[in-house]
Parts: structure tokens; sequence; C-alpha cells
């Protein structure tokens, strides 16, 4: 059990972060992110028009679009959380890994409190915010340490 990596696509299919969250995370190259980030977009809106159950107005319980909200495959589990405003927070983890949704919650709280309120950092652009990096880095190790579940 334990997280894989995390990504944050925008609202335009453009990964804006990408890190690995354990040591388990395999290894991956700045380009290959930036098909995977570009390429869940595409699968996330393609998933929202081709799915046989809409949601009404087509909304999901936080209010934004339908697409994507889970895959699990062979030794993985991708969860997504889609805001109001088109932002994709992606993480990825181990079976059995708990507190997912909390975690992705937790996260889009960390981007809102330490990343939007940077006054260098431009919406769309990748984070490159020192603050909210250790803030996700502090967040995963509480809920893997079991000692502290996230907020």
């Amino acid at each position: 059990m334990g997280f894989l990596h995390l990504f944050i696509v925008n609202k335009s299919g453009g990964l804006i972060l990408h890190r690995p969250l354990g040591p388990a995370a395999p290894r991956i190259g700045t380009n290959e992110w930036l098909r995977i980030g570009s390429t869940f977009h595409s699968l996330h809106a393609i998933a929202a028009e081709a799915s046989p159950v809409k949601l009404p107005g087509n909304k999901n319980q936080s209010g934004a679009d339908d697409g994507i909200e889970q895959i699990e495959g062979g030794g993985i589990i991708l969860k997504c959380l889609q805001t109001r405003t088109g932002i994709k927070f992606v993480i990825t983890a181990e079976p059995g890994t708990p507190d997912l949704d909390t975690v992705l919650r937790e996260i889009y709280v960390l981007y809102s409190d330490c990343a939007l309120k940077d006054p260098f950092y431009e919406l769309e652009m990748p984070i490159r915010c020192e603050l909210f990096t250790n803030s996700v880095d502090n967040l995963i190790e509480r809920v893997e340490s079991g000692g502290v579940k996230a907020r």
C-alpha cells in the first residue's frame, strides 16, 4: 500500500505539476508526463460524452463536469478530482491505499492555500511553489504513517 504519483492537469489539458509520492513510483521522463497529462485530459472529456448514464446536468457531487473519477487496474488505482474550474488533480496509488478521496481534497485545499495565494503564480502555468510541494509531502507522510489522517 502506498501512493505513487500526483499530477495536476489544467483545464486546457496542460500538465502543471507532476511528482512521485513514494519510493515505489516508477521513474518517468518529463515528455512522457506531458503526454500522460494531455491524454488523460482527452480521455476524461471522451468519457463524459460517451457515458451511457448521465448525471443530472452532467455534473458530479462537487459541481464539476462528469468524467473519469477512478480507474482500477493490475496493481494500480488512479483517482481523479476535477474542480469546478476544470483543474484535474490525479493521484495514483497501490491497491488498498486508504483515503484517496480525502487526500485529493486535501491537496486541492493546499493548492488553494499555497499556490493560488502565491503572488508570483500565474493560473494555468506550471506550479513552482516550494510551500505547496512541501505541504503535499507532509500530507502524504501523515497519511502513510497512519498516526494522523488528512484534515
